[in-house]
Protein backbone atom coordinates (compact mmCIF):
# COMPACT_ATOMS: atom_id res chain seq x y z
CA UNK A 1 0.00 0.00 0.00
CA UNK A 2 3.02 2.54 -0.03
CA UNK A 3 3.30 2.73 -3.95
CA UNK A 4 0.35 3.54 -5.74
CA UNK A 5 0.08 2.84 -9.84
CA UNK A 6 0.34 6.71 -11.08
CA UNK A 7 -3.00 6.30 -12.84
CA UNK A 8 -4.91 5.65 -9.53
CA UNK A 9 -7.62 7.89 -9.57
CA UNK A 10 -8.03 10.92 -7.28
CA UNK A 11 -11.00 9.35 -5.24
CA UNK A 12 -8.67 6.51 -4.00
CA UNK A 13 -5.77 8.69 -3.68
CA UNK A 14 -8.13 10.59 -0.81
CA UNK A 15 -7.94 7.23 0.69
CA UNK A 16 -4.63 5.93 0.96
CA UNK A 17 -1.98 8.64 -0.65
CA UNK A 18 0.34 9.43 2.08
CA UNK A 19 -1.01 6.51 4.60
CA UNK A 20 0.79 3.52 4.58
CA UNK A 21 0.80 1.15 7.46
CA UNK A 22 2.61 2.21 10.31
CA UNK A 23 6.04 0.77 9.61
CA UNK A 24 6.70 0.26 13.81
CA UNK A 25 3.30 -1.14 14.79
CA UNK A 26 1.54 -2.00 11.86
CA UNK A 27 -1.51 0.18 12.78
CA UNK A 28 -3.67 0.84 9.44
CA UNK A 29 -4.56 4.33 10.44
CA UNK A 30 -1.57 7.13 10.15
CA UNK A 31 -1.36 7.49 14.13
CA UNK A 32 -1.11 11.15 16.14
CA UNK A 33 3.20 11.32 16.74
CA UNK A 34 2.00 13.37 19.83
CA UNK A 35 5.58 14.04 20.56
CA UNK A 36 7.41 17.51 20.71
CA UNK A 37 10.72 15.97 19.29
CA UNK A 38 13.03 12.75 18.01
CA UNK A 39 15.76 10.75 19.20
CA UNK A 40 18.85 11.24 16.55
CA UNK A 41 20.77 7.90 15.30
CA UNK A 42 24.09 9.64 15.88
CA UNK A 43 26.11 12.78 16.03
CA UNK A 44 26.61 12.25 12.24
CA UNK A 45 22.23 12.18 11.71
CA UNK A 46 21.94 14.96 13.74
CA UNK A 47 24.84 16.78 11.97
CA UNK A 48 23.46 15.96 8.29
CA UNK A 49 19.64 16.35 9.36
CA UNK A 50 20.50 20.22 10.69
CA UNK A 51 22.40 20.66 7.07
CA UNK A 52 19.75 19.80 4.84
CA UNK A 53 22.15 17.04 4.18
CA UNK A 54 19.67 14.13 4.36
CA UNK A 55 15.68 15.19 5.41
CA UNK A 56 13.95 13.54 8.91
CA UNK A 57 12.41 14.87 12.20
CA UNK A 58 14.03 17.06 14.30
CA UNK A 59 11.53 19.03 15.99
CA UNK A 60 7.50 18.89 15.26
CA UNK A 61 7.64 22.78 14.69
CA UNK A 62 9.38 21.77 11.57
CA UNK A 63 8.14 18.51 10.54
CA UNK A 64 5.79 15.39 12.45
CA UNK A 65 5.19 12.05 10.68
CA UNK A 66 1.17 12.43 11.24
CA UNK A 67 1.93 16.41 9.42
CA UNK A 68 3.34 14.52 6.88
CA UNK A 69 1.44 11.85 5.82
CA UNK A 70 -1.38 15.10 5.34
CA UNK A 71 1.19 16.87 3.06
CA UNK A 72 1.73 13.88 1.06
CA UNK A 73 -1.89 13.69 0.83
CA UNK A 74 -3.01 16.91 -0.49
CA UNK A 75 0.13 16.89 -2.51
CA UNK A 76 -0.78 13.84 -4.75
CA UNK A 77 -4.75 15.32 -5.04
CA UNK A 78 -3.34 18.57 -6.01
CA UNK A 79 -0.75 17.23 -8.20
CA UNK A 80 2.42 18.72 -6.66
CA UNK A 81 5.82 17.91 -5.58
CA UNK A 82 5.58 18.45 -2.36
CA UNK A 83 3.43 20.27 0.55
CA UNK A 84 3.57 21.74 4.25
CA UNK A 85 0.58 22.17 6.56
CA UNK A 86 1.03 24.84 9.06
CA UNK A 87 -1.46 26.01 11.65
CA UNK A 88 -4.05 27.95 9.51
CA UNK A 89 -4.96 28.97 6.12
CA UNK A 90 -3.92 32.53 7.11
CA UNK A 91 -0.63 30.55 8.24
CA UNK A 92 -0.46 29.16 5.22
CA UNK A 93 -0.49 32.62 3.09
CA UNK A 94 1.85 33.98 5.47
CA UNK A 95 4.62 31.60 5.25
CA UNK A 96 3.94 31.58 1.42
CA UNK A 97 4.34 35.13 0.93
CA UNK A 98 7.06 35.43 3.58
CA UNK A 99 9.29 33.25 0.96
CA UNK A 100 8.83 35.51 -1.84
CA UNK A 101 8.46 38.64 -0.53
CA UNK A 102 10.66 41.60 0.51
CA UNK A 103 10.46 44.75 1.64
CA UNK A 104 9.31 47.40 -0.77
CA UNK A 105 8.14 44.52 -2.90
CA UNK A 106 4.31 44.09 -4.20
CA UNK A 107 1.64 41.24 -4.56
CA UNK A 108 -1.00 41.75 -7.13
CA UNK A 109 -4.30 40.34 -5.89
CA UNK A 110 -8.00 40.03 -6.84
CA UNK A 111 -10.31 42.50 -4.75
CA UNK A 112 -12.55 39.49 -4.39
CA UNK A 113 -11.34 37.48 -1.53
CA UNK A 114 -12.23 35.84 2.23
CA UNK A 115 -12.50 39.29 3.97
CA UNK A 116 -10.02 37.81 6.41
CA UNK A 117 -8.10 37.54 3.58
CA UNK A 118 -8.31 41.33 2.59
CA UNK A 119 -7.43 42.08 5.68
CA UNK A 120 -4.20 40.35 5.92
CA UNK A 121 -2.67 41.29 2.78
CA UNK A 122 -4.25 45.02 2.65
CA UNK A 123 -3.54 45.87 6.17
CA UNK A 124 -0.92 43.03 8.59
CA UNK A 125 1.41 42.97 6.02
CA UNK A 126 2.02 46.21 5.64
CA UNK A 127 4.12 46.20 8.88
CA UNK A 128 6.64 43.59 6.70
CA UNK A 129 7.21 46.53 3.95
CA UNK A 130 4.66 44.72 1.45
CA UNK A 131 2.58 46.14 -0.70
CA UNK A 132 -1.40 44.66 -1.89
CA UNK A 133 -2.21 45.76 -5.16
CA UNK A 134 -6.16 44.82 -5.66
CA UNK A 135 -7.88 44.88 -8.69
CA UNK A 136 -10.57 43.61 -10.41
CA UNK A 137 -9.34 40.24 -11.63
CA UNK A 138 -12.68 39.50 -13.43
CA UNK A 139 -10.72 41.32 -16.28
CA UNK A 140 -7.62 39.53 -16.52
CA UNK A 141 -5.48 42.88 -17.83
CA UNK A 142 -6.12 44.60 -14.57
CA UNK A 143 -3.56 41.97 -13.11
CA UNK A 144 -1.22 43.11 -16.34
CA UNK A 145 -1.82 46.62 -15.33
CA UNK A 146 -0.87 46.71 -11.81
CA UNK A 147 2.55 44.57 -12.20
CA UNK A 148 5.37 46.27 -11.95
CA UNK A 149 9.11 45.29 -11.40
CA UNK A 150 8.75 44.82 -7.71
CA UNK A 151 5.83 42.68 -7.94
CA UNK A 152 6.49 39.00 -6.65
CA UNK A 153 3.62 36.86 -7.30
CA UNK A 154 -0.38 36.97 -7.99
CA UNK A 155 -2.83 36.13 -5.62
CA UNK A 156 -6.57 34.88 -6.24
CA UNK A 157 -8.87 32.23 -5.46
CA UNK A 158 -10.00 29.76 -7.60
CA UNK A 159 -13.76 30.43 -5.68
CA UNK A 160 -13.79 32.95 -4.45
CA UNK A 161 -15.62 33.50 -1.30
CA UNK A 162 -17.98 34.89 -0.53
CA UNK A 163 -19.08 35.74 -3.97
CA UNK A 164 -18.63 32.39 -5.90
CA UNK A 165 -16.84 34.37 -8.40
CA UNK A 166 -15.00 31.68 -10.30
CA UNK A 167 -11.29 32.95 -11.50
CA UNK A 168 -10.12 32.80 -15.16
CA UNK A 169 -7.43 30.88 -13.56
CA UNK A 170 -5.10 29.94 -17.36
CA UNK A 171 -5.28 33.67 -18.38
CA UNK A 172 -4.18 35.06 -15.19
CA UNK A 173 -1.04 32.54 -15.22
CA UNK A 174 -0.72 33.61 -18.44
CA UNK A 175 -0.21 37.23 -17.71
CA UNK A 176 2.07 36.53 -14.37
CA UNK A 177 4.12 34.28 -16.09
CA UNK A 178 4.68 37.13 -18.54
CA UNK A 179 5.68 39.34 -15.48
CA UNK A 180 7.90 36.71 -14.32
CA UNK A 181 6.35 35.81 -11.11
CA UNK A 182 4.23 32.90 -9.61
CA UNK A 183 0.56 32.85 -10.07
CA UNK A 184 -0.65 31.46 -6.56
CA UNK A 185 -4.11 30.38 -6.30
CA UNK A 186 -6.29 30.13 -2.61
CA UNK A 187 -7.98 26.44 -3.67
CA UNK A 188 -10.17 26.56 0.01
CA UNK A 189 -13.55 26.78 -1.47
CA UNK A 190 -13.23 24.65 -4.65
CA UNK A 191 -10.86 21.92 -3.42
CA UNK A 192 -8.88 19.35 -5.44
CA UNK A 193 -12.32 17.45 -5.72
CA UNK A 194 -13.58 20.41 -8.18
CA UNK A 195 -10.37 22.09 -9.29
CA UNK A 196 -6.82 21.47 -9.90
CA UNK A 197 -5.04 25.07 -9.97
CA UNK A 198 -2.13 23.29 -11.39
CA UNK A 199 -3.79 21.40 -14.36
CA UNK A 200 -4.46 25.57 -15.18
CA UNK A 201 -1.07 27.02 -15.07
CA UNK A 202 -0.83 28.31 -11.54
CA UNK A 203 2.25 27.59 -9.63
CA UNK A 204 1.40 27.51 -5.65
CA UNK A 205 -1.69 26.66 -4.25
CA UNK A 206 -2.60 27.37 -0.31
CA UNK A 207 -5.63 25.67 1.12
CA UNK A 208 -7.36 26.68 4.74
CA UNK A 209 -7.52 22.47 5.65
CA UNK A 210 -10.48 24.09 8.05
CA UNK A 211 -13.01 23.96 5.25
CA UNK A 212 -13.76 21.39 2.75
CA UNK A 213 -10.50 19.46 3.38
CA UNK A 214 -11.44 18.24 7.17
CA UNK A 215 -14.67 18.75 6.36
CA UNK A 216 -16.34 18.65 9.58
CA UNK A 217 -15.82 21.64 11.33
CA UNK A 218 -13.44 20.54 14.03
CA UNK A 219 -10.03 21.34 13.64
CA UNK A 220 -8.25 24.25 12.49
CA UNK A 221 -5.53 24.17 10.09
CA UNK A 222 -3.73 25.00 6.33
CA UNK A 223 -1.46 23.70 3.91
CA UNK A 224 1.10 24.72 1.07
CA UNK A 225 1.51 22.58 -2.10
CA UNK A 226 4.54 23.73 -4.69
CA UNK A 227 4.13 22.69 -8.33
CA UNK A 228 7.58 22.50 -8.88
CA UNK A 229 7.25 23.74 -12.27
CA UNK A 230 8.18 27.88 -11.61
CA UNK A 231 11.56 28.22 -12.83
CA UNK A 232 13.10 30.34 -9.66
CA UNK A 233 16.67 30.63 -10.82
CA UNK A 234 15.45 32.26 -14.09
CA UNK A 235 14.13 35.28 -11.95
CA UNK A 236 16.97 34.81 -9.36
CA UNK A 237 17.37 38.60 -8.02
CA UNK A 238 13.54 38.50 -7.17
CA UNK A 239 14.07 35.71 -4.79
CA UNK A 240 16.82 36.13 -2.86
CA UNK A 241 15.35 33.27 -0.56
CA UNK A 242 15.47 30.66 -2.67
CA UNK A 243 18.51 31.83 -5.28
CA UNK A 244 21.05 33.88 -2.80
CA UNK A 245 23.58 32.37 -0.08
CA UNK A 246 21.69 31.64 3.10
CA UNK A 247 23.22 32.32 6.05
CA UNK A 248 20.80 29.92 8.07
CA UNK A 249 22.87 26.97 5.95
CA UNK A 250 26.59 28.18 5.89
CA UNK A 251 25.63 29.93 2.33
CA UNK A 252 24.00 27.04 0.44
CA UNK A 253 21.83 28.64 -2.44
CA UNK A 254 18.93 26.38 -2.04
CA UNK A 255 17.54 25.95 -5.20
CA UNK A 256 20.95 24.85 -6.43
CA UNK A 257 21.53 22.82 -2.78
CA UNK A 258 18.22 20.69 -3.17
CA UNK A 259 18.05 20.36 -7.07
CA UNK A 260 19.58 16.85 -6.77
CA UNK A 261 16.42 15.95 -5.49
CA UNK A 262 14.11 17.83 -7.11
CA UNK A 263 12.35 21.75 -7.90
CA UNK A 264 11.36 21.61 -4.11
CA UNK A 265 13.26 24.46 -2.99
CA UNK A 266 10.12 26.42 -2.46
CA UNK A 267 8.15 24.21 -0.35
CA UNK A 268 11.43 23.25 1.32
CA UNK A 269 12.18 26.99 1.77
CA UNK A 270 8.74 27.64 3.62
CA UNK A 271 9.78 24.43 6.15
CA UNK A 272 13.03 25.31 6.68
CA UNK A 273 13.91 29.56 7.26
CA UNK A 274 9.24 30.31 7.29
CA UNK A 275 8.03 28.09 9.77
CA UNK A 276 10.86 27.17 10.98
CA UNK A 277 11.48 30.62 11.92
CA UNK A 278 7.87 32.35 12.38
CA UNK A 279 6.73 28.93 14.03
CA UNK A 280 2.74 28.37 13.15
CA UNK A 281 2.65 24.98 13.60
CA UNK A 282 0.10 22.54 12.77
CA UNK A 283 -1.01 19.87 15.60
CA UNK A 284 -0.41 17.06 14.96
CA UNK A 285 -4.09 16.29 16.10
CA UNK A 286 -5.13 18.72 13.48
CA UNK A 287 -3.34 16.77 10.81
CA UNK A 288 -4.59 13.45 11.72
CA UNK A 289 -8.78 15.05 11.76
CA UNK A 290 -7.98 16.76 8.37
CA UNK A 291 -6.71 12.54 7.00
CA UNK A 292 -9.61 11.41 8.41
CA UNK A 293 -11.87 13.95 6.77
CA UNK A 294 -10.28 14.26 3.30
CA UNK A 295 -11.32 10.54 3.03
CA UNK A 296 -14.49 10.88 2.26
CA UNK A 297 -13.61 14.52 0.60
CA UNK A 298 -15.33 13.58 -3.31
CA UNK A 299 -18.23 12.32 -1.63
CA UNK A 300 -18.96 15.32 0.27
CA UNK A 301 -18.29 17.68 -2.78
CA UNK A 302 -20.50 15.43 -4.68
CA UNK A 303 -23.41 15.98 -2.31
CA UNK A 304 -22.81 19.81 -1.09
CA UNK A 305 -22.66 20.55 -4.76
CA UNK A 306 -26.04 18.83 -5.89
CA UNK A 307 -27.38 19.99 -2.67
CA UNK A 308 -26.24 23.64 -3.43
CA UNK A 309 -27.73 23.66 -7.36
CA UNK A 310 -30.85 22.78 -6.21
CA UNK A 311 -31.17 25.31 -2.91
CA UNK A 312 -29.84 27.65 -5.72
CA UNK A 313 -32.58 26.70 -8.49
CA UNK A 314 -35.68 27.38 -5.10
CA UNK A 315 -34.15 30.35 -4.30
CA UNK A 316 -34.52 32.13 -7.34
CA UNK A 317 -38.37 31.49 -6.79
CA UNK A 318 -38.52 32.76 -3.23
CA UNK A 319 -40.17 36.17 -2.88
CA UNK A 320 -37.46 37.41 -0.26
CA UNK A 321 -34.82 37.12 -2.30
CA UNK A 322 -33.47 39.77 -4.74
CA UNK A 323 -30.89 37.61 -6.93
CA UNK A 324 -29.15 34.56 -6.63
CA UNK A 325 -25.16 34.28 -7.29
CA UNK A 326 -24.39 30.40 -7.53
CA UNK A 327 -21.50 29.72 -10.66
CA UNK A 328 -23.95 25.95 -11.11
CA UNK A 329 -26.27 28.40 -12.80
CA UNK A 330 -26.75 28.55 -16.41
CA UNK A 331 -27.32 32.67 -16.21
CA UNK A 332 -24.88 33.02 -13.82
CA UNK A 333 -21.60 35.51 -15.76
CA UNK A 334 -19.11 32.71 -13.81
CA UNK A 335 -20.81 30.10 -15.39
CA UNK A 336 -18.80 29.27 -18.46
CA UNK A 337 -15.45 29.47 -16.20
CA UNK A 338 -17.53 26.49 -14.00
CA UNK A 339 -17.58 24.75 -16.98
CA UNK A 340 -13.83 25.32 -17.94
CA UNK A 341 -12.01 24.80 -13.84
CA UNK A 342 -14.91 23.13 -11.60
CA UNK A 343 -16.24 20.36 -14.00
CA UNK A 344 -19.18 21.79 -14.33
CA UNK A 345 -19.70 22.40 -10.52
CA UNK A 346 -20.32 25.36 -8.66
CA UNK A 347 -19.22 24.59 -5.34
CA UNK A 348 -20.92 24.53 -2.19
CA UNK A 349 -20.52 28.23 -1.45
CA UNK A 350 -22.94 31.15 -2.64
CA UNK A 351 -24.54 33.82 -1.50
CA UNK A 352 -27.42 35.84 -2.43
CA UNK A 353 -29.37 39.03 -1.90
CA UNK A 354 -32.33 39.76 0.45
CA UNK A 355 -34.91 42.32 -0.19
CA UNK A 356 -34.81 44.79 3.00
CA UNK A 357 -30.69 44.87 2.55
CA UNK A 358 -28.47 45.11 5.87
CA UNK A 359 -31.59 44.91 8.60
CA UNK A 360 -33.26 41.85 6.81
CA UNK A 361 -29.76 39.89 7.08
CA UNK A 362 -29.53 40.27 9.85
CA UNK A 363 -32.68 39.32 10.77
CA UNK A 364 -32.57 36.61 8.60
CA UNK A 365 -29.70 34.29 10.30
CA UNK A 366 -31.15 35.10 13.03
CA UNK A 367 -34.40 32.98 12.43
CA UNK A 368 -32.78 30.37 11.15
CA UNK A 369 -33.05 26.75 13.00
CA UNK A 370 -30.97 24.10 11.11
CA UNK A 371 -28.75 26.37 9.83
CA UNK A 372 -25.92 27.26 11.89
CA UNK A 373 -25.05 31.16 12.32
CA UNK A 374 -21.23 30.91 12.53
CA UNK A 375 -18.20 32.32 10.40
CA UNK A 376 -17.16 28.74 8.42
CA UNK A 377 -17.44 27.31 5.79
CA UNK A 378 -17.02 23.68 4.36
CA UNK A 379 -18.88 21.96 7.54
CA UNK A 380 -21.48 18.79 6.71
CA UNK A 381 -23.90 21.13 8.32
CA UNK A 382 -25.09 23.93 6.62
CA UNK A 383 -23.90 27.53 7.87
CA UNK A 384 -25.15 30.63 7.19
CA UNK A 385 -23.69 34.80 7.89
CA UNK A 386 -24.40 38.18 7.15
CA UNK A 387 -20.26 38.98 5.78
CA UNK A 388 -21.37 42.97 5.77
CA UNK A 389 -21.89 42.28 9.93
CA UNK A 390 -19.27 40.09 9.98
CA UNK A 391 -16.48 38.46 8.15
CA UNK A 392 -15.93 41.91 6.26
CA UNK A 393 -17.18 44.09 8.71
CA UNK A 394 -13.84 45.86 8.42
CA UNK A 395 -14.91 47.18 4.93
CA UNK A 396 -16.96 49.99 4.14
CA UNK A 397 -19.39 51.08 1.05
CA UNK A 398 -17.96 50.32 -2.06
CA UNK A 399 -15.34 48.14 -0.92
CA UNK A 400 -18.22 45.93 0.35
CA UNK A 401 -19.65 45.67 -2.75
CA UNK A 402 -16.40 45.22 -4.47
CA UNK A 403 -15.38 42.70 -2.20
CA UNK A 404 -19.28 40.52 -3.21
CA UNK A 405 -20.25 41.61 0.47
CA UNK A 406 -22.99 44.33 0.10
CA UNK A 407 -25.60 45.26 2.91
CA UNK A 408 -27.99 42.80 1.61
CA UNK A 409 -25.80 39.29 0.63
CA UNK A 410 -25.85 36.24 2.66
CA UNK A 411 -23.72 33.40 2.66
CA UNK A 412 -24.08 30.61 3.31
CA UNK A 413 -22.08 27.04 2.56
CA UNK A 414 -25.13 24.16 2.00
CA UNK A 415 -24.09 21.00 4.12
CA UNK A 416 -24.82 17.03 3.12
CA UNK A 417 -28.34 17.46 5.12
CA UNK A 418 -31.52 16.01 3.03
CA UNK A 419 -32.17 19.26 0.68
CA UNK A 420 -35.74 19.34 1.56
CA UNK A 421 -34.83 19.85 5.36
CA UNK A 422 -32.23 22.68 3.77
CA UNK A 423 -35.25 24.45 1.96
CA UNK A 424 -37.79 24.61 5.02
CA UNK A 425 -35.28 25.74 7.05
CA UNK A 426 -34.57 28.95 5.09
CA UNK A 427 -38.58 29.30 4.15
CA UNK A 428 -39.38 29.08 7.61
CA UNK A 429 -36.77 31.93 8.11
CA UNK A 430 -37.80 33.66 5.16
CA UNK A 431 -41.46 33.85 6.85
CA UNK A 432 -40.42 35.44 9.98
CA UNK A 433 -39.20 38.67 8.14
CA UNK A 434 -42.80 39.23 6.94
Amino acid sequence: MTDLPPETRPETLSVHAGCAPDPTTNARITPIYQTSSYVFDSPEHAANLFSLAEFGNIYTRIMNPTNDALEKKVAALEGGVGALGVASGHAAQLIAFHTLMEPGCNIVAAKKLYGGSLNQLGEAFKKFGWETRFVDADDPENVRAAMDDKTRVVFIESLANPGGVVSDIAAIADIAHAGGVPLMVDNTMASPALCKPFDHGADLIVHSTTKFLNGHGNAVGGVIVDSGKFDWKAQGHKYPSLTQPNGSYHGAVLVDALAPIGPIAFIIACRVLGLRDLGPAMAPMNAFLALTGMETLYLRMERHCDNALALAQWLQDQDAVEWVSYAGLPDNPYHAHAQKYLGGRGGAVFTFGLKGGFEAGKALVSNVKLFSHLANIGDTRSLIIHPASTTHSQLEGDELIAAGAGPDVIRISVGIEHIDDIKADLAQAFAGLE
